[in-house]
């Protein structure tokens, strides 16, 4: 019972098969006491018109009516029952039977009718019904007599399962019909939801290019257009993490191979000056940092990949934190005469991971100083609000083209290749920083022109607040 399919089928099956078997019950019952009070009223009729009869005739003073007489019989003979006629004094006078004439009738109706309490009295014995009916003088409106109708309802009992025969062969073709209707909107509401499945069972087996298109419920549209999102989101991320496995083997193989080439040169040269071993050497160490660096950044994305409860959040100044990083950064400025300026317009402390957050200032700081010219300069600015902090970074560097600024956040991205191998870059920094601000909840922005400098804006909230507030 746990499939849907089969819960509507029940539901539906239910839903229309149990109010057709109330309300056929209820009309059948309806129909069979309508027929019953039908029959109890002819024969009310009847015996108005016997009594009528009685009275003129003067039968109950002993007078002979072939009239009474076969009218009685008559309405004996179609109602498959007995007509009694009985005097004031309970003396049966006529009994179509001819069985209880001349004796005393001591029925209780009989008696009640007598003293007037009603006119008419219906009691049910087996399969008869027996209708007691007075006699009234109309002249001294008293009771003279009664007349005693039992007829069969043996033909009614007939009629009556006939009816409860239709009535079931219709239930019956009205509970196939619901069988049908109840299989046939199940399989075609549970459909969408195979398909669901199948095609999550095809992404489970590593085909990513399925894409739902189901047009049916409003509900179904809002999961078929959820899955499609989510297969593009996994697609982007398998991509991602494709095009991260080609780019670290292609930057590790780079290195790898460079190295092979100058060790091999080494050994196929015998008796080589002192001056080139050194010069091969100190490529090989070059080569050697530049995959330290590598592995470094790529140790460092794998922290920053974890999940934001690995924050450690301490509540700390940033004005002292950006101190830091600028002290470690200035003799790197200063080798090439770059005027390094930090201005900070107020104190500020915030709720940041403090490794994270150094590591993001750092590459951005480290990257304007990189990426400049010599005797250039590097602005570093910090504010506030009462909600967020912000760095500004601004240099007067190279720039980055409008057209590739969109990149630059990507893993192992690089604008000038050539340069970055010359300044030791490996694309990971601006990755790095992006995600260390995202997992602060803040934002970064950069705007730069072609050789007139970059400038970077992050924005932290001074109060970090985990995603589960």
């Amino acid at each position: 019972m746990r499939s849907m399919r089969i819960q509507v089928f029940t539901t539906m099956f239910l839903a229309g098969i149990i109010p057709v078997i109330l309300f056929s019950n209820i009309i059948i019952k309806a129909y069979n006491s309508q027929i019953i009070t039908q029959r109890t009223d002819e024969i009310q009729s009847y015996a108005t018109v016997i009594a009528n009869l009685v009275l003129s005739s003067g039968f109950l003073s002993g007078e002979s009516s072939d009239e009474v007489n076969r009218e009685s019989e008559e309405i004996a003979n179609i109602y498959q029952g007995r007509v009694m006629i009985i005097d004031q004094n309970l003396r049966i006078i006529k009994d179509t039977y001819n069985v209880e004439t001349g004796k005393t009738a001591i029925s209780t109706e009989v008696i009640q009718c007598m003293n007037g309490s009603k006119d008419k009295y219906t009691n049910t014995i087996g399969d008869y019904i027996q209708l007691t009916s007075a006699i009234v003088d109309p002249s001294t409106e008293k009771v003279t007599g009664a007349v005693l109708i039992s007829f069969s309802t043996k033909s009614l009992a007939v009629l009556e399962d006939s009816v409860n025969y239709r009535a079931i062969l219709i239930i019956l073709a009205l509970a196939i019909c619901i069988v049908l209707f109840s299989f046939l909107y199940s399989a075609l509401l549970s459909k969408p939801l195979q398909k669901v499945t199948e095609s999550i069972d095809e992404v489970t087996r590593g085909d990513f290019d399925v894409a739902l298109d189901i047009h049916s419920y409003s509900e179904l549209e809002s999961v078929s257009e959820s899955f499609n999102r989510m297969i593009g989101f996994i697609q982007e991320q398998d991509n991602a993490r494709q095009e991260f496995a080609s780019n670290v083997s292609h930057e590790l193989k780079t290195p790898l191979t460079s190295m092979k080439v100058l060790s091999d040169s080494l050994l196929s040269q015998e008796g080589m000056p002192e001056e080139l071993y050194r010069e091969f050497l100190g490529d090989i160490t070059s080569e050697i940092e530049r995959m330290t660096n590598i592995i470094n950044d790529l140790l460092s994305m794998a922290k920053l990949e974890k999940n934001s409860a690995d924050m450690t959040i301490v509540n700390i100044s940033i004005n002292e934190l950006l101190d830091g990083v600028l002290k470690r950064l200035r003799p790197i400025a200063a080798k090439r005469n770059i005027e390094l300026v930090y201005e900070s317009y107020r104190p500020v402390v915030a709720d940041v991971d403090e490794v994270k957050m150094s590591i993001a200032l750092n590459n951005l700081i480290e990257n304007a100083i990189k990426y400049n010219y010599d005797g250039g300069w590097v602005h570093v600015t910090l504010n506030a609000d009462h909600k967020f902090f912000y760095v500004r970074i601004q240099d007067s560097g190279v720039g980055i083209p409008e057209e590739l600024q969109d990149k630059i956040f990507e893993r192992f991205y690089r604008v000038d290749k050539a340069r970055s191998r010359e300044t030791g870059g490996t694309g990971l920094g601006l990755a790095l920083t992006r995600r260390a601000i995202l997992l602060h909840r803040g934002s970064i922005k950069v705007y730069s022109k072609e050789k007139e400098g970059t400038t970077f804006t992050i924005r932290i909230p001074l109060n970090y607040v985990t995603a589960e507030n």
